[in-house]
Parts: C-alpha cells; structure tokens; sequence
C-alpha cells in the first residue's frame, strides 16, 4: 500500500482594491525622493553659469567675477588679468570653461554666449580737478589768490585715470612757476604717487566783466535782466571794463551798443532828468539866503551833471549843476561869484 500525502492545503489570493489615496501617497513618496535626490546631488555637483558682461575693479579677474554658482573659496581663485585702467576686453567663452574644467570643476553652462566683455573700473581725474589741484599749490606756495586765477592747459583736455581705490583729493607736486611768464609745470598725482600725471600750462588772471545780453540803441534803459556777469582773462579784457560792481540797470546807453559786449566806462550813464528846452527852476541856497525863479534849460543832463539854463528876466546864461527833475542850483559858489551871482538874479523870490 502506498502511503497517502498530505495534500496542502491553499490559501487564496486575496486581491486589494487600489483606491485614490493609494496612488497619491505613493505619488508624494516618489516626488520627495527625486527632491531629495535632487538636492544630494545639487549639493555634490554644482551647477556653474557665465555671467555676462562684468566691470572688473582690480588687475586680477577671478573665477567669481566670470562664473556664478561656484563656492566662496573657489570663486576666490585667479582666472585671467584684467584690461587696463578705462579699457575695454574681451574673453572668449571657451577659454573661461578650460581654465574652470582644468580646476576640476565640470562644464559651465554658457547660455549661448560665445564671449564676454570686461571694462576695467577707473577713476577719471579731468581737467577741471587738475586744474583745481593747480591752483591750490600756486596759493599756497607762490602766494597768489586762487580765486582770480584759471589754468589754460598745454595739448587736449588730459585725463588722469586711477584706481577707483584712490578717492583723495589730487594734488599737484613738483610745481614749477615762473612770474613773468606766467608758465606753470607739475606733477598731479593720487595717493602716494600710486598714479600721476605731468602737465604744463599758462596761468592767467581772471576778472569779473558786466556782458550785455541784447542789443542797445543810444538812450535805450538798460535793465538787470540785461545784465551778465562772466570771469575773463585780465589780458582779453579792456582796462575800463565795468565789474560786476554798481548798479547799472536804469541807466541809458550813450551810444549803440551790441549784444555780448563788454561794458565799459561811458557804454551807460545815468538817465537825463532834465532835457533842453524844458522850463527848469533855478536854486539860490547859500547860508542865509534861498532864492529861486523860473529859468530855461540849454542842454539836456543827467543827475549832478553841469549844464547851462537861461535867466529869461535878464537873459543872462547861469551855470548851473542838475539837482533833480526839472531842478537845477547855481550855488552856493565861493564869496566873489556868489555877490555876482545874486546880482544877476534881482527877481528871485525868498
């Protein structure tokens, strides 16, 4: 007889349902795998970009100034030198990802670009500082008052380019002046002659001169409006120029003037307050006696000016100074001409 096996028994498969909260979990456990995978390898590798165009401040360019992405001790690395003070270069995008893969860094990703500019930072010492600089040493060594003077510079406008580190003021060394001349030569330097530039020029003296800013015709009122006041050289400008001293509006041009003229003595005089042919009243005033009539005046006169009027009793003609509008005084005059002078005025009135 055979023996008889057991026959095993069989469970049945039990089959779940997958329901939607299933899938979603599963769903999040995938996402926050691939994100912290994601993040190892960030971290392990990362991912390194060319900048575009950069303005280097030093002579060196390092990783950092050319690639983004890279850690602060690597971009600290020298890669390339930088363009001279004000210049502008460039560097092919090639070279930049050699010089990064040689430090064992990977590929950088270059967004296309097939090179990138570099401008070198500089400060810009222009003629106006240099001349400024100038000045200072001829006040404070030849004992000249800078205020008055300008620099007329040798050759085109110079410029003094510098590190932008260098933010002092400029000074000028080595300063040779001749007072006769007029000639000047210096070094203008930054810092501790960490830049420096030689310069030669004419010294001139400058004053201040009215200018005219429209045409005037003779006995046209000038007003302060028409008026400029501009520093010109001593030497380009006329003796009797008239400063920017005194008041010149209300006065009259005594002859035509143009536009952009420098004013001189004589260009302009008080108005006339009293006019030829006008009725005028004529003062006696000396101590104890004030007298006056009625008289003409023959010639036209400003404020304080000396004309001539008529006595129309005596017909005598009187000198006589203008005292105000339509007011004119013969006196009072030393004793011999005053006693004449009473004499040929017998129809005054106290």
């Amino acid at each position: 007889m055979h023996a008889l096996r057991q026959i095993p028994s069989v469970r049945p498969v039990r089959v779940a349902t997958v329901s939607a909260a299933t899938v979603g979990r599963v769903l999040l456990a995938v996402l926050a795998f691939s994100l912290l995978i994601g993040q190892v390898l960030a971290e392990e590798a990362p991912v390194l970009r060319l900048r575009g165009d950069v303005t280097a401040r030093g002579d060196v360019l390092t990783l950092g100034d050319l690639v983004e992405g890279a850690s602060a001790e690597v971009q600290r690395h020298p890669l390339f030198r930088a363009p001279a003070l004000g210049a502008t270069g460039t560097i092919q995008a090639r070279r930049i990802a050699d010089a990064v893969a040689a430090l064992g860094l990977g590929e950088i990703e270059t967004g296309g670009r097939v090179q990138v500019s570099v401008l070198r930072a500089a400060r810009r010492v222009t003629q106006p500082e240099i001349e400024a600089a100038l000045k200072r040493a001829l006040e404070t060594h030849h004992g000249l008052d800078a205020r008055n003077l300008a620099v007329r510079l040798d050759g085109e406008a110079p410029v003094l380019l510098a590190p932008v580190t260098l933010d002092g003021p400029a000074a000028a060394l080595d300063v040779s002046y001749d007072p006769r001349s007029r000639r000047i030569a210096a070094l203008v330097t930054l810092g501790e002659r960490q830049a420096s530039l030689r310069v030669t020029g004419q010294v001139l003296e400058i004053r201040e001169v009215a200018i005219l800013g429209r045409a005037l015709n003779r006995g046209e009122a000038v007003t302060a409006g028409d008026i400029t006041v501009e520093r010109r050289p001593r030497e380009a400008t006329p003796a009797d120029a008239q400063g920017a001293q005194g008041n010149l509006a209300g006065q009259v041009a005594q002859r035509g003037l143009g536009a952009g003229a420098i004013l001189r003595s004589g260009d302009l005089a008080p108005p006339d307050v009293v006019t030829r042919g006008e009725a005028v009243t004529i003062v006696f005033d000396a101590p104890g006696l004030n007298l006056s009539l009625r008289g003409v005046a023959n010639e036209s006169g400003r404020l304080g000016a000396a004309i001539t009027v008529t006595n129309p009793v005596s017909k005598k003609i009187l000198s006589a100074a203008v005292i105000g509008p339509g007011r004119v005084s013969v006196g009072p005059a030393p004793a011999a001409r005053q006693a004449s002078a009473a004499l040929d005025l017998p129809t005054l009135q106290r």
